[in-house]
């Protein structure tokens, strides 16, 4: 277990060694992913539904700091989704749907890019670009797109206490569009919001920070994300809601 939490914190750029004086101590209920858990432990979360999922890191991280309830991971690209499914595998209550969420149920193009974690159902502006030369497009998929409201009784029990993740390029206000018939069974969200246009369409910050807040959630805590390396930049953020 020691070796699983160091190889988490090594990617996080944290060290546990306690032997140099020197060294900062780190708290794992301090680092994000211990502040995602206590948030879900403390709220009973027993749902998470982890909507545009990857590779599956961000389950993965749960897991390993102590969730131990249902997950639904939804991951509409390919090679992301197979490297996911395999992640998956041995855990019984890890499943996982190749598809994405959106306000209508469809069949959609998904521009790939270069930087796979990048790629989106909108277009990539200049300012992505800019700052992750990588993320341009390189490719097209055709994938399957269906309303949360579509899905939601297929997965979510009238008891569970869901908690809803995002990290969909972009889709975000897409995606609680078409969610009208089941957010008010969803206790928590969690989602990536821009700061600055870096998708074609996209809702920024203060749009989906207002929509939540009319919607009967209040924002708990942040984490920074993606930025532009050269310029110093936050060009986006993680944001926790709660009702």
């Amino acid at each position: 277990m020691r070796t699983l939490f160091k190889s988490i914190f090594q990617k996080l750029g944290l060290d546990l060694n306690r032997h140099d004086s020197t060294k900062v101590r780190i708290d794992v209920a301090e680092t994000p992913h211990g502040k995602r858990a206590a948030i879900l432990k403390e709220n009973s979360i027993d749902l998470v539904l982890d909507v545009g999922a990857h590779k599956g890191w961000y389950s993965a991280d749960l897991r390993a700091f102590g969730y131990t309830g249902r997950i639904i991971s939804f991951e509409p690209q390919l090679a992301p989704f197979q490297e996911l499914e395999e992640r998956s595998r041995n855990d019984p209550l890890w499943e996982v749907s190749r598809k994405a969420l959106g306000d209508v149920d469809e069949t959609a193009t998904l521009h790939v890019s270069g930087s796979p974690e990048s790629s989106s159902l909108l277009d990539i502006l200049p300012a992505h670009t800019d700052a992750l030369p990588d993320s341009r497009v390189i490719g097209k998929e055709e994938i399957s797109v269906s309303r949360l409201d579509t899905v939601f009784d297929q997965y979510c029990n009238p008891d569970n206490r869901v908690f809803l993740k995002m990290d969909v390029q972009g889709f975000e206000k897409k995606i609680l569009a078409g969610a009208g018939g089941c957010l008010d069974r969803i206790l928590g969200i969690q989602m990536e919001m821009s700061l600055k246009p870096l998708y074609e369409g996209e809702a920024l910050f203060h749009e989906l920070y207002n929509e939540l807040l009319g919607k009967g959630f209040r924002l708990v805590w942040t984490e920074p994300g993606f930025r532009n390396e050269g310029s110093g930049e936050l060009l986006q953020l993680d944001g926790i809601f709660l009702k």
